[in-house]
């Protein structure tokens, strides 16, 4: 058994949510709340896409699971540990390989040096990078080095990958490549994914469940189980059915708030 498969077989044993949002606000020094009174239970395995406005606190919120912040008020849990964190750059280290930029974050987690680059190479190869290892960042394109990103942060063994944006800055098409890469991932490392957007579609392409956070400051306001089976299409009919109904939703949040998207 590889160490991945090691990795995703001790993902399968659940025991509780594998986060727990309790009554969470944030306000940031005296300023208005942020978030306010916001609770929610991510179980082991779920793939759950936050969606709202621009400005609702959705990458605030990411930010208190992922244990950057302390909430104002109430309560973060994630029982599995400090969980891993995609930011919409990649922000990769350009005097590094590929392999080097994984291997970094095996290295400060300890792992010595002949198995992290047996492990590196097992990532790399896992995100369809079997042969750019030994690439820098200029010789890769955006969608590699997302690949890449996803690769380091999937090297933390975190069973709970958080992700804010990663795939905004990307063209259209390498963005739906990359949603079938992470559907695929995820299943095989039975991840459990929180993934901040503000597109629906991507929203509703992804993820097994949706939740709307209202504007300024940001409550769940709505949750929507999306039973649409993988793989999914963007442009599928029950992916825009869905989304249709979402964005009237998130259009009416907006209007009552007096927010702009």
């Amino acid at each position: 058994m590889t160490l991945l498969q090691q990795h995703a077989e001790a993902a399968r044993t659940p025991s509780g949510p594998a986060v727990r949002i309790s009554s969470v606000t944030k306000r940031f020094g005296a300023g208005p709340l942020v978030l306010d009174d916001v609770s929610l239970d991510v179980a082991p395995g779920e793939f759950v896409c936050l969606l709202g406005a621009s400005g609702c606190g959705k990458s605030t919120l990411l930010n208190l699971v992922a244990d950057l912040d302390q909430p104002t008020s109430g309560t973060v849990e994630v029982p599995g540990g400090r969980p891993a964190l995609m930011f919409q750059e990649p922000a990769l280290f350009p005097w590094l390989t590929a392999a080097q930029n994984v291997e970094l974050a095996l290295r400060l987690k300890g792992v010595a040096k002949k198995e992290r680059r047996e492990r590196a190479g097992q990532l790399l190869e896992l995100v369809r990078l079997k042969d750019a290892g030994g690439k820098r960042v200029h010789e890769l394109s955006g969608g590699m080095r997302q690949r890449v990103a996803m690769a380091r942060a999937l090297a933390q063994d975190s069973h709970v990958l958080l992700m804010d944006e990663p795939f905004a800055a990307l063209d259209a098409i390498t963005r739906d490549v990359l949603h079938e890469e992470l559907v695929r991932i995820r299943e095989s490392q039975s991840l459990t994914v929180l993934f901040v957007t503000h597109n629906v579609r991507e929203a509703v392409r992804l993820g097994e469940r949706v939740v709307l956070l209202s504007s300024r400051p940001g409550r769940v306001a709505k949750e929507y189980a999306v039973d649409i089976e993988q793989p999914r299409r963007i442009e599928s009919p029950d992916v825009a059915r869905l989304s249709v109904e979402i964005t009237e939703d998130l259009r009416n949040e907006i209007r009552r708030h007096g927010g702009q998207s």
